[in-house]
Parts: structure tokens; C-alpha cells; sequence
């Protein structure tokens, strides 16, 4: 098992995996149909002994049996995103800033905003998850959804960089002023959206 996870230290600046746990680059086929999802950034699966628990976690709540859902879409923090990317990429719930946890595995995606406020809070559940603090989780990955639109200070660009080593996988939404102004977000999808919709898709699809 421990060969299958990529050894990294998320909570320290450095050089990140560029491929699977088998070494071999995975990357979503642009322009035509995707073969595997996004390539991991950070380990698979919690590593447990070694990494820091965060002094406040997220709560863990009972996923309710019958519900329909591909996903869970995780706000790590209030005005992450969650309700407007459950607009853009259909499939996942609301897991309602809590950690879904029934008899089988959940999968988890994280979402904040890519202001300091919001990655650190992404740190903090990526610590929890990794720490072993919550189980039965199938975390896929994190959303960073941009703050403001523009370029991202290099501050933040460093932080989301040392959030993603922390987490099996990372996407990024930009800006959308039509979703500030209350757009429906489907009349306003960034291309950011289809990978993000094709990776999940694969990502929860029965064996």
C-alpha cells in the first residue's frame, strides 16, 4: 500500500508528484475524450502517523441514507463556492460544511476560495483528512475557486502550490463576473468546468 501513495511532506514548499502512484504522467485529454483523470498532486490516501492535526477541524455529520449523489462537494468555509459549482457541474450534493461519513466510502471533493482565508482553511482539512482524524472518506480532490478576478498575488499562488502537494488532486476555477451578478452559472461555464466535470465523472463511476 505504501508504494502506491506518492511520499511527499504537504505541510512544507516543495517539488510535487507529476504523474500517478505508478509514475506515469495522467492528464485529461484536451479537445477530444479523456482516457484517465487529472494526475495526482499530493498523496492518494490519509497518511496518518506524521501529519500535523489541525486544532479545529470540520465537523462530521451522518450522510443520510437514499440519497442520490455522485459526490460530495465540501465547502471548507462559508462562501467557498459549493452552491454555484453544484450549478455548473451537476452530479454531487451539498455536504453542508461537513464531513459525510455512512457505512461506505464517501467521495469528498474540498472547495474554497483562493484567498488566504480560504486556502489555509483547505490546509486545515487536508490536515484532517491526512491525519486520519476522519475515516471512511474518498477524498478526490480540491477545488480553488478564484477570489477576485485578475492575477492571483504570488503569495496565494504559493499557498494553493503547498495546499495541492496536500490533496490527491487540484482544480482551479477563474473568475466569472456573470456569476457575481447572479448569472445562471450554466449560461457562464469557464472551460475550466469540463475537465473538472469529465474527472469527477470518471473519478466516481462504478468499476
Amino acid at each position: 500500500m505504501a508504494g502506491d501513495v506518492p511520499v511527499v511532506n504537504p505541510w512544507l514548499p516543495q517539488s510535487r508528484p507529476s504523474g500517478g502512484s505508478n509514475g506515469k504522467p495522467q492528464r485529461t485529454v484536451q479537445g477530444g475524450q479523456a482516457r484517465v483523470p487529472t494526475g495526482l498532486t499530493g498523496p492518494a490516501a490519509p497518511q496518518g502517523a506524521g501529519v500535523p492535526r489541525p486544532e479545529r477541524g470540520l465537523p462530521v455529520a451522518r450522510a443520510r441514507p437514499g440519497e442520490e449523489h455522485a459526490w460530495w462537494w465540501l465547502g471548507v468555509h462559508g462562501g467557498a463556492g459549493v452552491t454555484t459549482l453544484r450549478r455548473a457541474v451537476p452530479g454531487g450534493r451539498d455536504a453542508g460544511r461537513a464531513w459525510p461519513v455512512s457505512a461506505q466510502s464517501q467521495p469528498v471533493v474540498l472547495v474554497a476560495r483562493s484567498s488566504a482565508y480560504g486556502i489555509k482553511a483547505a490546509q486545515n482539512a487536508a490536515q484532517q483528512w491526512a491525519s486520519g482524524m476522519v475515516t471512511g472518506i474518498d477524498l478526490l480532490g480540491l477545488v480553488v475557486v478564484a477570489d477576485a478576478p485578475g492575477r492571483r498575488p504570488k503569495i496565494l499562488q504559493n499557498l494553493v502550490r503547498l495546499v495541492s502537494g496536500a490533496v490527491p488532486r487540484l482544480w482551479e476555477i477563474p473568475w466569472v463576473e456573470p456569476w457575481r451578478l447572479g448569472e445562471p452559472p450554466t449560461s457562464h461555464l469557464p472551460k475550466e468546468c469540463a475537465p473538472l466535470a469529465r474527472d469527477l465523472t470518471r473519478l466516481t463511476r462504478p468499476a
